[in-house]
């Protein structure tokens, strides 16, 4: 069952990165480089901000740290630790049958998708954060996450199972650390 799973994960990987084009890598490249969205994450935090007082701004900022300090600790643990499932790039019974856009694929191992964890993460919480006042921001933020989750795909670095259970774990974590924020947001104005 399990070598079923691997090879269909695998024949849908070649698939998706082989739809790649040499007039997209540029493209996806910058669009899979954290770096990149620093403006994006400002714009959100700017947004927390007009909705919290500064106080309790700093704690979300604080508890959004947090979360993703622990959505890569987790990743972390489960490539080098628990699972260790070679990446695209490292697995030598596939080489030469898929496109890898970059020279470097990150490390030996990449189940599951540290991008894809984060993303989701940061996309369930400022979802839940800012839905009351931009309704469609949550439609944006998940087709964002999924986006990033597919360019990992896209560049050779991730079989579509590592970014799928990194989206699964990453909206999990997006949501109980939203859950935290809140529940740090209703204690700190007690006090």
């Amino acid at each position: 069952m399990i070598d079923q799973l691997v090879q269909l994960d695998t024949d849908l990987f070649l698939y998706l990165n082989n739809l790649g084009t040499t007039t997209w890598d540029g493209f996806w490249m910058f669009y899979t480089t954290k770096f990149n969205w620093i403006p994006f994450y400002a714009v959100l935090a700017f947004l927390m901000y007009k909705r919290l007082n500064t106080k309790m701004f700093i704690l979300t900022l604080l508890v959004i740290a947090l979360m993703i300090t622990f959505t890569d600790q987790i990743t972390n643990l489960f490539k080098k630790v628990l699972v260790m499932r070679l990446r695209p790039c490292h697995n030598e019974d596939i080489q030469g049958l898929f496109r890898l856009v970059k020279e470097y694929c990150g490390g030996r191992y990449g189940y599951f998708s540290g991008h894809a964890s984060n993303s989701m993460a940061i996309a369930v919480f400022t979802s839940f954060m800012l839905r009351a006042k931009y309704k469609y921001l949550p439609y944006l933020m998940i087709i964002w996450a999924m986006a990033m989750g597919y360019s990992r795909i896209y560049i050779g670095v991730h079989y579509p199972l590592d970014v799928i259970s990194g989206m699964l774990f990453g909206a999990l974590s997006g949501f109980l650390f939203y859950r935290l924020d809140r529940y740090l947001q209703f204690r700190f104005r007690l006090s």
